[in-house]
């Protein structure tokens, strides 16, 4: 047994989609002592599809609604890697900086987005750079992150194997685990408002009915759907090594 806290690792192309998705199970977990980790990829700056938009000026804004935003759901460490936005692919080049970030904070449990995610329902088509995100995190945290040859220049910073304890798959279809964000829904929905370059009190009554939706076969009155892995396993009991035992 071990009185470290949890450690988090909640990684996501976009300002605003850990909002979206995970902003509720993120708070709770703070409250509850968790050490939690933001890694927004790109800079968001294709957030205004206006002729003549600041866009340069747009990043900046978008960084600071990120902080303000992280803020209320009790998160202390945010890092922006800062590539374009719309544009982004699962390089190694992201994969290497994903993996040094997985190094360095050595966290229990990751958040990613669904990389095989295509279609949602039948009214959105998953932006390219949620499944380039979640796809470069997830080759981050295995192979990279706990095998010492790949990216060695990594072990020349400093940067030794971390291998992490639970994979949590967000912006997916096919959740086998819920949250219940009861206690956590009115900040999940002041951390998204903070993003005002983006979104308006008119989100409200879209994110309460997806919270309310995704509790209502668990008996929560909100919730967020997660599809959990387990990389590591716990060790098997006698019993279960050998089932034809007798008591």
């Amino acid at each position: 047994m071990t009185d470290s806290p949890l450690r988090v690792l909640a990684i996501a192309a976009h300002p605003d989609d850990l909002e979206f998705g995970v902003a509720g199970t993120i708070a709770l977990w703070a409250d509850q002592g968790a050490e939690i980790t933001w890694v927004m990829v790109t800079n968001g700056a294709a957030g205004n599809n206006e002729p003549g938009a600041d866009l340069a000026a747009l990043r900046l804004t978008r960084r600071e609604e990120t902080l303000a935003s992280a803020a209320i759901c009790g998160v202390k460490d945010v890092r922006f890697l800062d590539y374009a936005d719309g544009t982004l692919t699962p390089s190694l080049e992201l994969r290497k900086d994903l993996t040094r970030i997985i190094r360095e904070v050595r966290p229990n449990r990751v958040i990613l987005q669904d990389p095989t995610q295509v279609f949602v329902g039948n009214f959105y088509i998953n932006h390219p750079d949620h499944r380039a995100s979640g796809e470069a995190a997830l080759y981050a945290v295995f192979p990279s992150a706990g095998t010492r040859p790949i990216f060695p220049e990594l072990l020349a910073e400093g940067y030794e194997p971390h291998d992490v304890d639970e994979l949590w798959i967000d912006l997916t279809e096919k959740p086998d685990t819920w949250v219940d964000i009861t206690t956590t829904m009115d900040r999940k929905i002041a951390a998204l408002l903070c993003h005002k370059s983006q979104v308006g009190e008119d989100v409200i009554p879209m994110i309460k009915q997806w919270a309310a939706d995704a509790g209502k076969d668990q008996g929560y009155a909100f919730a967020e759907g997660f599809r959990v892995m387990k990389l590591k396993q716990e060790p098997p009991t006698a019993e279960a090594a050998n089932p034809t035992s007798q008591n």
